[in-house]
């Protein structure tokens, strides 16, 4: 290991991360919220502690609404910002690292042990709370990775970038404006939970909106009237079916993985009233991308399947498949693109072994970049099987783990003296 890059894992204070990391968890960043906002000047003001020219502004939301490609949003939003940092030097940075501050809501809090999502509670080496895994580790790692640079007084040949983007969760509007705004690197490494692995592809996910009408009768005289509730069964069959139609012949990269491609209906609401039949059922739900396919193409796919469900009351009363919400179509790391042997030596370099390279079920950022020209993989601290979960978590020597191997990178890649 050259001298530069020691001195720079040296600068790298595990205490002094593990105490941001519970100060960015008790920021209660729901996406849309005022506190998104706040954690964002919070990135801004810390990387302009660590020596680096800092742009936040805000977001010019209709201006991003009416562009081409906007991928939609689901929170209501009345602001946003964004952040990027940049180290000193001429020319394009080698490497973006990228994290969003945003988080899911925390759901039921009689869930949550200790009832409060936001402590940031420790139990040995595991820090509890929402967005400990997705992705506040992630972002903390990359925080922590350019005010170990600085500390350490090291210069780098090439630009380092940081990205810290809102509204990941609900589409990636902050990306979308981070890289309209004319930002962009020759690689970038989004640090959303991997598990030690690296991930190069990840399916997309659309969000759809079904309504199914029925016919409004007094419950006492039900068969005067069509229960939206009952039509709506062969309906989901028929999703049921597509799901597996579209799992079928699964790509390598997915691994064990049988369903990366899933369709799921997340709310259903029908009726107004305990006595009558109800006469609308409105279901939203999320559909998967598969890797290389054109959203439109997915969206024609489901909308045939649910068009071709063979019920005489659906045949007269087509059910009205629209799609609100985020729209994340899918994305992978070019084949061969050097990045994926960079963060493998990396790695090894940390941890002793080379990182397993897979696929992930669910959109993210990555295919916003990819878009934008930009070679891009997931490599981060966390199992994604925490997010969302009121069981939240993030292991804390695995985050000292990445945080290194994401720092000897930087180096690397960018170039140091």
């Amino acid at each position: 290991m050259h001298d530069v890059e020691a001195r720079v894992l040296n600068a790298l204070d595990t205490a002094e991360t593990v105490n941001l990391l519970a100060e960015t968890v008790r920021v209660p960043s729901v996406t849309g919220t005022d506190a998104e906002s706040d954690l964002q000047h919070t990135t801004a003001r810390l990387l302009t502690e660590a020596g680096m020219d800092v742009d936040l502004w805000k977001l010019d939301l209709a201006d991003l609404t009416g562009r081409p490609g906007f991928p939609g949003t689901e929170a209501p939003r009345s602001e946003g910002y964004g952040v990027v940092a940049v180290t000193a030097g001429e020319g394009t940075p080698a490497l973006a690292l990228q994290g969003h501050v945003d988080v899911v809501p925390t759901g039921d809090l009689a869930k949550w042990e200790g009832s409060d999502p936001f402590a940031a509670r420790i139990t040995g080496d595991v820090l509890h709370g929402r967005g400990a895994c997705d992705m506040k580790a992630g972002l903390v790692a990359n925080l922590a990775v350019a005010r170990a640079i600085h500390r350490a007084g090291v210069r780098l040949a090439r630009p380092l970038a940081v990205h810290c983007v809102v509204s990941e969760e609900d589409g990636g509007l902050g990306a979308f404006a981070t890289l309209a705004r004319g930002h962009t690197a020759e690689a970038a490494v989004i640090t959303e939970p991997t598990s030690g692995a690296v991930i190069t592809a990840n399916a997309g996910a659309l969000t759809f909106r079904l309504e199914l009408a029925g016919q409004a009768a007094h419950g006492a005289t039900r068969y005067e009237g069509i229960n939206a509730i009952e039509v709506f069964w062969p309906v989901f069959e028929a999703v049921r079916r597509l799901e597996a139609e579209r799992n079928r012949d699964l790509p390598e990269v997915f691994g064990d993985n049988r369903l990366p491609y899933p369709i799921e209906i997340g709310t259903v609401r029908a009726g107004d009233w305990a006595s009558t039949v109800p006469d609308l059922l409105v279901a939203e739900g999320r559909l998967g991308v598969r890797l290389d396919e054109d959203p439109a193409e997915a969206r024609a796919a489901f909308e045939e399947a649910v068009a071709d469900v063979a019920h005489p009351w659906l045949r007269a009363n087509p059910p009205v498949v629209t799609w609100p919400g985020g729209q994340f179509a899918s994305g992978r790391l070019p084949a061969g693109h050097e990045l994926l042997d960079e963060v493998g030596r990396a790695v090894a370099d940390v941890t002793g072994a080379r990182p397993a390279e897979a696929a992930a079920p669910y959109g993210s950022d990555l295919r916003l970049y990819a878009a934008g020209g930009i070679p891009t993989l997931h490599y981060g601290p966390g199992d994604v099987r925490f997010a969302h979960a009121p069981r939240e978590q993030v292991d804390l020597g695995e985050l000292h783990a990445v945080t290194r191997a994401l720092a000897l990178l930087a180096v690397r890649r960018c170039g140091a003296h």
